[in-house]
Parts: C-alpha cells; structure tokens; sequence
C-alpha cells in the first residue's frame, strides 16, 4: 500500500496515498493520540450513502487555500489546518445561506434537539434567528399514505435521493438545479405516492433534518385509549426493544424490552403483546410451506413475506415473481388477525370493538395494514401502525419517566415467544428462525447447533447450502433493495439456482428500518449502528429457554385449539394474502 506523509494542524500522518482530506481527518480520530484532533464538521456526507459534502462546512485550508475536504485528495507533504479563522468564517456563511431557504420553526419540528443543521448552528453561535415569512413556504407532500415531505425544511444535501437510487434501487426522489438553488422532489409530478415509492422509510432515515418524516398516528392511538368503549391491545416488534432506548439517551445496543413493555401498560393499553408470537406463528406456517413445496414440485425458490417495504418491490420490479413469494402474511398481520379471531372469541369481545395497534420500526408498515386480504374477521387485522420514534414521542408527550421504569414482562398468551422469532429483527434471522424449525421438521430429529452462523452478519448479500435429510437445501439472504435486485436478477438468469431466499427491505434488517430512531451522521460514519442493534437480539435469543418456534406452548395451544395444523384451511383462511402485479411509475 502506498503511502504519504501529512500535516493535520500541525501534527504529522502517515495516510494512504490517494484519500480524501475528509477520510484523512477520520483517521485521526481513530488514532490514540496524546492530543486530540478536531473533527471536519459534515451535513451532507454519510458513509455509504453520499461521498460529496457540498454544504460548504466540510472544508479545510491547505496552503492558504480554502478546498472541499470531501473531494480534494491528499499529496505528500500536504498542509491541512480544518478550523483557521477563514475557515470558521467560511462555514458560517455557509450556514447563514442554508438558513436563509430554511423554515426556522424549531420549536415545533419533530427533529428539534436531533437535527445535525440544528447542531451545527448552535456550535458555530446561531442564536435568535427569526422565522421565515409563512407566505414563503411550498406545500407539503402529503400525496404518500406512509410519508410526508416538507420542502421548507429541505437542505438539498440529496442523501435521501442517494440512498432511494443506490441502495434501495427505487429513485422515487430526484432532483433538478444545482446548489441551494436545487429542487428535491418525487419522480413523478403527481407526488411521492405516484413515484413506485416502496414506503420503506430509510430516506427518513438519513435525512440529517426535518425535511421527511412518517405520518404519525400518536392521536389516533391516544383517542383509542381514552375511549371506554374499545378494548385496545397492542403488539410490539423484536427490533423495536433493541433501538427505543436510544430515544432515551441510553447508549446504542441497550435491550429495553422490560421497561418498553412497562411503558406501554402505563400508556393504557388493555393488553401489552409481543409480536414475536405473530414471529413464531410466521415460522410454522413458513416452514410448512417451504416443506410443501419442496416435496410436491412447487414454485421456488420460496422467498419471505415479512418486509412490506420488500413485498411492494417486488409487486413493482418484479412481477413475473409474485408467484415466488411466500402467501404468509407478516408477523404483524399474523398477529392482528389472532387477536381479531382466536384471542377475541376466547374473549368474548366483538373484533368491532377491539382496537389492535403495532409498534414497529418500518414505516411501510402504515401502508401494509390497509393493503387486500389483511381483515381475517372482516375487520382490518391491525388499525393502527407507529413506529420506534412515535412510541418514545407517546411516552414523552404522556410525562412517563422511561429510565426510571421497572422492567415487566408481557401479557400472555400472545405474549408468549421463542429465541428464534427475536432475531427476526437482523437479517438473516428469519432465515435461521426457520432452519430450525424446517430442518427438525424433515430429519425428525432434533438439532445439535441452533447456530445458522453463515446468514448472520450485516453483509447485503449471503448464502449458505446444507445438507438436510438427503437434500442440498441452498439458501440466501438479502437486505437492502438494491441488494435484493442483484440476487434475484441473478435468479432470474440462471447464475443462481435457490430453494429458499429470504429478504429484508431495509439493509441489515429491522434493526435499522425506517422507522427507528434517527442516528446523526457523525455516529453513523464511524459506528456499525445495525451490527450493535442485532447483537441485542443475538443475545436475547441465547437468553431464552425455549429458542425454536414450533417449541413454544402458547403456538402449540393455538393450533390445538383454534388453528389445526400448519397450512389447514383454516390457517390460510386467517394467515395468508395474496399480491398483485404493479407497473413502474
């Protein structure tokens, strides 16, 4: 490897030949040093999603000369200063001009006090600004059913637009003009909900301000509570418990599931579930499929249902493949359709009158529950989608002290779950959560390692074959669309050959879905936020006793009881959907 010798504000380097000034800086910070560098403020850089900082506060002075320090390229001997005077002058007139096209209402914004523009200000002595005149701002696109996109707040920075094209292979957001004077808005001049926008959410994700954002649902969930009449429940999703404590100040990595479960019995709900049943549930009726398939010359490879952001994908770039997909709904509609039939039956209570509200990390979640199919007792299975971040605004807003709260357990029997279904939450979870449960199915015997180890791990493509009674079963696992793209065009070609295939919209899975509490950009450029987030998960399902789907009791009792066998009339009747065949708009 070769390599130069540098000065960083005076302190020497030896870097790799041919960086940037920005990744050189990002060395340094790795460097246990007897002094400590200032890091090159970013607003528009994120690793992996956008290469270019072109907000004017990612520079640097090299040689009395002020350059981007996103595009400029280090050379042997190379001077850099990153916080002269010119410099900080410079990234304060950067800053004044992006605040002059920027809706200065902070008070009210769901970003305030996380906003890196808003950092930024306050760092560089921003005070007391005064609001925008109102006649000045576009109106917001509401045309999404998921989304909203609030122009006024937009800073041009294009990572949405980059990680809608790049990695999610969609390009539902594009762009027209250069600098502040560019124009970020939906493929399609109808809106973002005429774009073949897929709902995911991770354009929420990265975006460092308040410019896009789900539609929240918190007063829906507040007048379901208060009303006397309606028996609200509500379920929550593995991922979920492995990101909410970060809304909290908690570190990255925190597992909250028991004061989460305490935080939603004090919030009033009538049952406090866990999805993961609806998980487990998934795993049987997904199995069962697979093995049906696999031993009557069905359609493979079989690929998962679990990911509404993935599903609606695959209806858009990939039609002629609907037929692929497994028919089980997701552990979400899994889920609220036992509580509108088994549960409510056993109950006594009219499904009418049940309110079944999820918290998830995926904003396409919103859009999964209104899709056909999804109303198993004529009622929809699910009334109500949040995400993480609405539950710890919801818990805020309702003055419940969260650090404070004992860790409880949740309701049963629909509270009842297994190892495998926690690590749904990471890719390649669903993968291994029914290679347990499909391999003991086939050999009848039990497994000596519960470890799929080969799908593990945050990589945006894996794949593994095991030898399972008489078979080479191949499988892999994708995460990320655009990921997805590559795996199933090599399906489609032939390069390829699979019996199973297991996809998650978001890369690295649910961990680190749409709908999960925003990270900055100066954490997620040098953090593995999802790899901390699913070894939350990993540890969960060690913890647990029983760590196999078609092991738990409350499962067993439902198909007793209510559902038969995995697969029965009845069980498609309730646990599965159907797809339809969508064009690119």
């Amino acid at each position: 490897m070769s390599t130069v010798n540098i000065k960083i504000n005076g302190y020497d380097y030896t870097m790799k030949k041919g960086i940037t000034i920005l990744d050189a800086s990002f060395e340094t910070l790795k460097m246990q040093r007897e002094f400590m560098q200032q890091s090159i403020p970013t607003l528009y850089y994120l690793k992996g999603v956008q290469d270019v900082d072109q907000s004017g506060v990612c520079i640097a002075e090299v040689d009395g000369e002020i350059v981007n320090a996103s595009v400029t390229r280090i050379k042997d001997g190379m001077e850099i200063q990153t916080h002269t005077p010119a410099i900080m002058e410079a990234r304060k007139k950067a800053l004044a001009e992006i605040l002059e096209k920027h809706n200065k209402s902070c008070l009210y914004c769901f970003r305030s006090t996380s906003c890196e523009l808003q950092d930024l200000l306050k760092e560089y002595g921003f005070t007391d600004e005064p609001d925008l005149p109102k006649t000045n701002l576009e109106q917001l696109d509401l045309s999404s059913k998921v989304l909203i996109r609030d122009n006024n707040k937009c800073i041009k920075c294009k990572r949405c637009i980059n990680v809608c094209a790049k990695m999610q292979a969609v390009s539902a957001i594009a762009c027209t003009g250069d600098g502040l004077d560019a124009k970020i808005e939906p493929a399609s001049p109808a809106g973002l909900a005429a774009a073949s926008c897929v709902n995911c959410g991770q354009c929420v994700a990265v975006c460092p301000v308040g410019a896009l954002t789900e539609k929240t649902q918190m007063d829906q969930v507040k007048e379901a509570l208060e009303d006397p009449d309606k028996y609200v429940v509500v379920q929550v999703a593995p991922a979920v418990r492995a990101a909410l404590g970060e809304a909290f100040e908690f570190p990255i990595g925190v597992d909250v599931e028991g004061r989460m479960a305490e935080a939603l019995r004090r919030l009033g709900f009538d049952k406090v579930f866990d999805t993961k049943f609806g998980a487990d549930l998934t795993i049987m009726e997904e199995s069962n499929e697979l093995i049906e398939r696999l031993n009557n010359d069905g359609e493979l490879p079989l690929i998962t249902s679990c990911s509404p952001g993935w599903i609606k994908y695959c209806e858009h770039y990939f039609p002629d493949m609907t037929e692929n997909l497994s028919s089980c709904k997701s552990p979400q509609q899994m889920f609220g359709a036992m509580v509108k039939t088994y549960f409510a039956e056993k109950q006594g209570i009219d499904p009418k009158n049940i309110v079944s509200v999820s918290v998830m990390p995926c904003t396409a979640k919103k859009f999964e529950i209104g899709r056909d199919h999804q109303n198993a007792a004529g009622v929809p299975d699910v009334d109500i989608a949040i995400t993480t971040r609405e539950l710890a605004r919801l818990i805020r807003r309702c003055g419940i002290e969260f650090t404070a709260l004992p860790e409880e357990g949740f309701d049963d029997p629909m509270g009842e779950s297994t190892g495998a279904a926690v690590i749904f939450g990471a890719t390649g979870g669903v993968m291994e959560a029914a290679l347990r449960t499909a391999v003991e199915t086939l050999t009848g015997e039990e497994l000596a390692n519960l470890e799929f180890t080969d799908v593990r791990g945050t990589k945006g493509i894996k794949e593994a074959e095991y030898q399972v009674a008489g078979m080479d079963i191949r499988v892999a696992v994708a995460s990320g669309l655009g990921n997805a793209r590559e795996l199933l065009n090599q399906v489609k070609s032939g390069e390829k050959q699979y019996h199973f295939i297991e996809i998650m919209g978001c890369p690295g899975g649910c961990v680190n879905g749409g709908g999960q509490p925003q990270v900055s950009g100066d954490v997620r450029n040098f953090t593995d936020v999802r790899g901390i987030r699913a070894s939350v998960l990993y540890r969960n399902d060690q913890a647990k006793t029983i760590r196999k789907s078609h092991e738990n009791p409350a499962i067993k009792k439902l198909y007793e009881e209510y559902l038969g066998e995995p697969g029965s009339k009845k069980a498609h009747e309730t646990l599965h959907t159907t797809y339809v065949k969508r064009t690119v708009n």
